[in-house]
């Protein structure tokens, strides 16, 4: 024993070294401990509070995640809201262009001095022939009629 006290006297610095009774010095002793031999004995009330632990952990889990997929859906879907807002006012404006294109195009001045262009010429009387068209018929689409059929021969 007294060889130990003086390996801890002689590890301590001269500085600070106090009096010999300053206080308990302290020894360790290293011990080889064998386990091997031991037997695990299972608490089965532990097996439980681990087992219901594990359950609250999952269910936590699983609302959570349910909550982020819903979180992430409903932000997925408010993009594809805004896409299908931007697409559709596209349309429209390419609808409302086409329309204004399809009136200047079907406009009668304009057809009248491209046919002038062309060399042709307005109608003779007699030329023309309007059908006629009863009331009742303009109601719905016409399948076929027994009408006569007027030709009128080549100039």
């Amino acid at each position: 024993m007294a060889a130990a006290a003086a390996t801890i006297r002689c590890a301590v610095p001269a500085a600070e070294r106090r009096s010999f009774w300053a206080g308990t010095p302290e020894i360790y002793f290293s011990k080889a401990i064998d386990n091997s031999r031991l037997v695990k004995v299972e608490d089965p009330r532990r097996n439980r509070e681990m087992k219901q632990f594990g359950t609250a952990l999952a269910v936590l889990f699983l609302l959570v995640f349910t909550y982020a997929w819903q979180h992430f859906k409903a932000i997925e879907y408010g993009y594809q809201i805004e896409s299908a807002k931007r697409e559709l006012a596209g349309m429209t404006e390419m609808n409302r262009a086409l329309r204004l294109e399809d009136a200047s195009l079907r406009d009668p001045e304009r057809i009248d001095l491209l046919a002038r262009r062309m060399g042709l010429v307005p109608p003779e009387p007699g030329q023309v022939i309007h059908m006629e068209v009863t009331g009742s018929d303009t109601q719905g689409p016409v399948m076929a009629s027994n009408a006569p059929v007027i030709v009128i021969p080549g100039q």
